[in-house]
């Protein structure tokens, strides 16, 4: 295995480094040598370099049209979906390489790496040989920098190798599973299936055990219709809740022969737990029925039909490249997911970002049985498998989406268990809500439409995707024609800048425009606040403002009749059907009828929200105009309504036709000391009002397990008093500091982007220098999950963002030892906020329900410190008015001191090396969590 003789460079804060060929005999002679900025950029625009990363090296480099030999792009080839951490130390790993011992030592390990790729793909043994080559001879073609390098390392295959559509495999279709049996689960046998689970040997816990009898509760026989067994479960850290709640699932499952759903909030969470699924439900047989299977909305999976779509000519450029790139990954996909799967987060922003996107079904314009690559969709194994799976593995928005919709009686949740359960609240928020903004007409339009002008689809668009319904049924016909004729008033290609530049175009789009001058006019900031976006309430509407609406609303039901009738006429297709409405005639127009009927809904919503501009407000909902902003740029316009209480609809749709629903997390109830009793200083008012159980007059079962890790002895809660607030050299010099004062292993917490760039920019460089690398959300061009892969693999490593990284983010051990947050995260003062609050107020809780806000918050981004039972770590809050009220956020016994920047640093520098600090700190008043 030899290195491959081309210069290589690596670019990092810390500077740059490049290694060129020089060979003396057989043997490697060359030296890396650093080089500035300049020669480095030179270097690369002279002639394609080896480097790792190439987005991120520009971005080292501050040259963003670089280009050249991306160790990640052959990496992509040679292994698809094959996990890797996009560093060099990574990329050692995953090769079974010598780590570089620094950056100097980078260079040559990408050409041992480059090395061992291409060797790869000479072994007899390449386990991903198939369909190589025919994507090489595409890749030639498309003139990828790889392609001639790769070429003389592949040999041609003796016989031709099946398409990537031809290798894939077809789903079948399976009976209708008969009804769950009405089992009742005892505590001795959730007690056994617990202990087989966790493993012989395995340290005994009475916390888990508990837990897991409390959760076995919610899958008792119902009592009565719309009276769910409810089960409220908090469980801290470490109590081991994930096979807690699979043991009594998992038992349910077997005895009752029915499907448990376990719902999440974020991507990282069902990773996990999809490897934990295995002890209690194993691999399945091959081929056969899985018995654990991974649900996610539709638009986070390959869609086969765009592939097909792009490798035939819709992609150009780098995209098409991409594209073939794909190909390789769905030949060897466990289930063809996109985002968060095992398709690698780094490859898109290799590309772009988009090109991931756009062959993920974004704007549900599946044609269902009518795509030729139907029996191999993704999508709709996935579907078909999750209604035979003892456990469906899904997220919160999915399994409301489902509930909400119901027609889909095999996949509809009847047995629920919401892990990370503080976030329901939040997904049913987003999921019960509308907004009519210029992005979703758009994207209404298109569906309905399809595209326009010089856009590039097939099968798109109603008349293309019922044209066999238009050819047999004239009223159906009609009807489309009808919608079609309607969206022409939604807005189009161009929309915002017609807007902005006060020349909107159809009823929707003069909306809009009314929505944009109003907000502006009302701004109380000169529209300059940060750039970012601008809300006012709906109230005090003028004249003219409500008679275009009317306008816009009477466009809307033009377009929603037509749809609606077209919906009856399909359902008639379906109860009485020609003779050529064979199985997949059938299934396509079952798929059309749903997609209509959801969009009709969604249509409906609108007309609702703008028959009431100008009336009374609903006490039920409340509406706000909105332009949405990023760094000053508009992007978005609209009007928005969301129920002041998600929880009602969230009880009506998903608690109402449940028999069980469990919500668990380590942060669910506010831990304010209101209550004592069983549960402690929790207040499980919140938690209650919060999991829409009373809509029902439904009383929950309560259960609280503390966390069994020593919280005095692992950790410390350090609150800086003397770092101003608004100071952002004083906020960046603290940050530096403290992270070199933990040597990495830190995670910085911001609540607003542009601090976080502004601290990123000053440290980074000088961090980087000392051996500690800085990577940040909305900075460096890596996605969030690579983000958080780079950093768990370095120790050193020190990672700065936003809400992303405040939950769901699982480093267990020294790669992250201090937790630091720039300032007590308040919630952000915006109108859906005033109104709850106010909400609260007449109830009693005005500040109440802002201290539950920013505890919770507190109480998540401490969790993310200790993860085991070994970890060790500072938790500190740059701010010196840190309330008292709200350090019961923290676990009981966790000390609390009020320190100085200068004696935070002292401690935090002797928790690493183990040793007492010189003069240790006292809690300044006299406090502890």
């Amino acid at each position: 295995m030899k290195p491959l003789q081309i210069p290589a460079i690596h670019a990092s804060h810390g500077g740059c480094w490049l290694r060129r060929p020089d060979l003396v005999g057989d043997m490697l002679g060359a030296t890396t040598r650093g080089v500035g900025k300049g020669e480095a950029i030179m270097a690369v625009s002279d002639t394609p370099l080896l480097m790792l990363n190439a987005p991120l090296v520009a971005s080292r480099l501050g040259y963003p049209d670089l280009s050249g030999l991306d160790l990640l792009e052959l990496f992509a080839f040679v292994h698809p979906a094959r996990f890797v951490v996009p560093t060099p130390k990574g990329m050692a790993h995953a090769l079974g390489l010598e780590p570089p011992a620094g950056d100097a030592d980078v260079p040559e390990l990408l050409q041992r790496a480059a090395g061992a790729l291409l060797a790869t793909c000479e072994a007899e043994d390449w386990p991903e040989r198939e369909g190589a080559w025919t994507a090489l001879q595409s890749l030639v073609r498309l003139r990828w920098p790889w392609a001639g390098l790769v070429t003389p390392h592949l040999r041609k295959p003796e016989k031709a190798e099946r398409w990537l559509f031809a290798r894939l495999p077809e789903w079948e279709e399976a009976p209708e599973r008969p009804q769950p049996a009405q089992v009742v689960l005892g505590a001795a046998e959730i007690g056994l299936r617990l202990s087989a689970l966790t493993g012989e040997g395995a340290e005994e816990r009475a916390s888990q055990l508990a837990f897991a009898e409390a959760v076995g509760a919610a899958f008792a026989p119902r009592r009565g219709q719309r009276e769910p067994h409810v089960v409220l479960a908090q469980a801290g850290t470490g109590t081991g809740k994930t096979l807690g709640y699979l043991a009594p699932a998992s038992l349910w499952s077997a005895k009752s022969g029915g499907t448990v759903w376990v719902s999440t909030y974020t991507k990282a969470l069902q990773r996990q737990l999809r490897r934990e699924s295995r002890r209690a439900y194993g691999e399945g047989a091959a081929g056969g029925q899985q018995p654990v299977v991974v649900r996610k909305g539709r638009e986070n999976y390959l869609c086969l039909l765009n592939l097909e779509d792009a490798l035939q000519g819709g992609f150009q450029g780098r995209a098409a490249i991409l594209a073939q790139l794909v190909a390789r990954w769905a030949a060897y996909s466990q289930d063809g997911d996109m985002i968060g799967g095992d398709l690698p987060g780094w490859l898109g922003t290799l590309f772009r970002k988009r090109g991931v996107t756009a062959l993920t079904d974004q704007r549900g314009e599946c044609v269902y049985a009518g795509c030729p690559h139907y029996r191999k969709c993704f999508i709709e194994r996935s579907a078909r498998a999750s209604a035979g799976a003892e456990l469906v593995i899904a997220n919160h928005a999915l399994v409301m989406v489902n509930a909400a919709r119901g027609r889909d009686v095999a996949n509809r949740p009847t047995r629920v268990v919401f892990d990370e359960g503080h976030h329901v609240f939040e997904a049913a928020d987003s999921t019960f809500s509308a907004a009519l903004t210029g992005a979703e007409t758009i994207e209404l339009r298109r569906w309905v439409i399809g595209p326009e002008g010089k856009s590039r689809g097939r099968r798109r668009g109603l008349s293309a995707r019922l044209a066999d319904v238009a050819s047999y049924d004239e009223q159906g016909a009609l009807a489309i024609t009808e919608a079609v004729e309607a969206a022409q008033a939604l807005p189009s290609d161009g929309w915002l800048g017609r807007i902005v530049e006060g020349a909107p175009f159809g009823p929707v789009e003069e909306l809009l425009g009314a929505v944009r001058a109003l907000v502006y006019a009302r701004d109380e900031n000169g529209g300059s606040e940060a750039g970012y976006g601008l809300e006012t309430e709906v109230a005090q509407l003028d004249g003219p403002f409500v008679e275009i609406a009317g306008h816009a609303q009477e466009a809307l039901e033009a377009l929603r009749q037509p749809l609606v009738r077209l919906g009856l006429r399909l359902e008639a297709l379906i109860e009485d059907g020609p003779d050529w409405l064979d199985g997949p005639a059938r299934a396509r127009i079952e798929g059309a009828r749903g997609a209509i009927g959801w969009r009709s809904d969604l249509i409906g919503g609108w007309i609702a929200l703008l028959a009431r501009l100008g009336g009374p407000a609903d006490r039920d909902f409340v509406d706000w105009l909105a332009v949405d902003r990023s760094d000053g740029r508009e992007w978005d316009i609209g009007l928005h309504r969301h129920y002041l209480d998600p929880m009602k609809p969230f009880a009506e749709t998903v608690l109402a036709p449940a028999h069980g629903v469990v919500l668990t997390s380590a942060t669910l109830c506010d831990r304010s000391g209101a209550s004592g009793g069983e549960t402690g200083g929790d207040d499980w008012d919140s938690a209650v009002t919060r999991s829409g159980a009373q809509h029902l007059e439904v009383a929950p079962k309560l259960f609280s397990a503390e966390s069994p890790f020593d919280y005095a002895a692992q950790a410390e809660v350090l609150i800086v008093t003397d770092v101003a607030k608004g100071d952002i050299a004083a906020l960046a010099g603290a940050y530096g500091r403290l992270i070199e004062s933990a040597g990495g292993g830190v995670l910085g917490l911001f609540t607003a982007i542009r601090r976080l760039r502004a601290v990123y920019g000053r440290i980074a460089d000088r961090l980087a220098r000392a051996g500690l690398p800085l990577y940040a959300q909305h900075v460096d061009p890596i996605d969030t999950g690579t983000l958080v892969d780079i950093f768990r693999d370095d120790p050193r490593a020190s990672l700065l963002g936003t809400d992303a990284l405040r939950d769901g983010v699982d480093v267990p051990g020294d790669s992250l030892r201090l937790v630091v947050m720039e300032q007590v995260p308040w919630p952000k003062p915006s109108i859906l906020h005033r109104a709850r609050r106010l909400a609260a107020k007449d109830s009693g809780g005005g500040q109440r329900h802002d201290d539950r806000i920013i505890r919770a918050r507190l109480a998540q981004a401490f969790g993310r410190l200790i993860r085991s039972g070994t970890d060790r770590g500072h938790f500190v809050v740059l701010s010196a008015a840190f309330p008292s009220r709200l350090l019961s956020a923290f676990p009981p016994g966790t000390p609390v001191r009020r320190v100085t920047l200068d004696a935070a640093l002292q401690l935090i520098a002797a928790g690493v090396s183990g040793s007492e600090p010189a003069a240790s700190p006292a809690a300044i008043d006299g406090r502890t969590a």
